[in-house]
């Protein structure tokens, strides 16, 4: 039996389901929950959501159609798009043993779920989703199919990332088919910015810094400037692709300073972004992190300069091991 038929009959013999997405949430992990959830709704079925963190203001329609329920011990428990079960944050004490069904697309995936589907070569977990509702059948109205492109544009970065291939071109153009609103997301996700976010945007890019004969390029979002600036957190996830579109960079660094577990305490988390023949999850296993070959992230701790200094060098002599430097 395929993992996706037994993830579709597990699914249907659940009344109760809920879906938690990984903390700093992005359009794959919420495209992915909130069209499961959308996909469960009409089948009847009671559903509930779980974020560590909020979930910023352009990724409110996702939600906006759902039919969502307090939930109680008696539901089932489902992840989408987690790695890891650290990333489920504050959640992953309650709720890591109690994982039935964990669907996600990470060739660095740590196994925490009963049931395990995990398709490294699927481009975005939405991509799974998709097949899982088809297996189900269930409709897929122009909401549903809508949520699903969502997650499917914004991790391959409307097609553009290395990740990409035949058959996420292939989804899509069945999504769109079915109605999806490709227009509505992409204006959306790519060509919309807040001035907070453009102010945000040009201050850091003020203060990007260079390793590596400039094949290393680093920039950082400090607490402090979203404090500044009043941007949120989510809407400045852009600002990540930009180091590695700079001409001869090969890596591209993001550190962004987030809360901590502990009240007054905040640490570092790094995302790496990274260009052929460059492998950014390789870099991040390195301080126990994970991802894809083109998109992968790390936590660093407390202190900045240490972490930023830690990941350069891990960072140099990983090209100097790829014969880049």
């Amino acid at each position: 039996m395929s993992t996706v038929i037994k993830a579709s009959e597990l699914l249907l013999s659940y009344d109760k389901v809920l879906v938690i997405s990984h903390t700093s949430p992005d359009g794959d992990t919420l495209g992915s929950a909130s069209a499961l959830i959308k996909g469960l709704n009409f089948l009847g079925k009671k559903t509930a959501f779980l974020c560590a963190d909020p979930i910023g203001k352009k990724f409110s329609y996702l939600f906006e159609d759902l039919n969502l329920t307090e939930y109680d011990e008696s539901f089932h428990v489902v992840t989408v798009d987690i790695a890891d079960p650290k990333l489920m944050g504050k959640l992953c004490d309650e709720y890591k043993d109690k994982v039935e069904l964990a669907i996600d697309h990470h060739a660095t995936h740590v196994p925490f779920g009963k049931v395990e589907w995990v398709n490294p070569n699927a481009a975005a977990n939405c991509e799974m989703i998709f097949e899982l509702l088809s297996e189900m059948n269930v409709l897929i109205d122009k909401s549903t199919a809508t949520k699903l492109y969502t997650g499917i544009a914004t991790d391959t970065g409307c097609f553009k990332f290395m990740n990409t291939t035949a058959d996420t071109h292939i989804i899509a153009a069945n999504l769109i088919a079915l109605g999806a609103d490709f227009g509505f997301v992409n204006k959306l996700m790519f060509e919309t910015k807040s001035r907070a976010c453009l102010e945000t945007e040009r201050k850091v890019l003020s203060d990007m810094k260079f390793y590596g004969g400039g094949k290393i390029a680093s920039v950082e979002i400090p607490l402090s400037l979203l404090k500044e600036t009043g941007a949120e957190e989510g809407e400045v996830e852009s600002i990540t692709a930009i180091p590695r579109t700079i001409e001869g960079v090969l890596l591209g660094i993001t550190l962004k300073e987030k809360e901590g577990s502990e009240e007054g305490k905040t640490i570092w988390k790094a995302s790496v972004r990274a260009t052929e023949p460059c492998d950014a999850s390789v870099i991040c296993k390195k301080f126990g992190g994970g991802g894809h070959k083109g998109a992968a992230g790390c936590t660093l701790g407390e202190n900045l300069e240490i972490g930023r200094e830690e990941l350069i060098k891990v960072c140099t002599e990983y090209l100097k091991e790829i014969n880049e430097l």
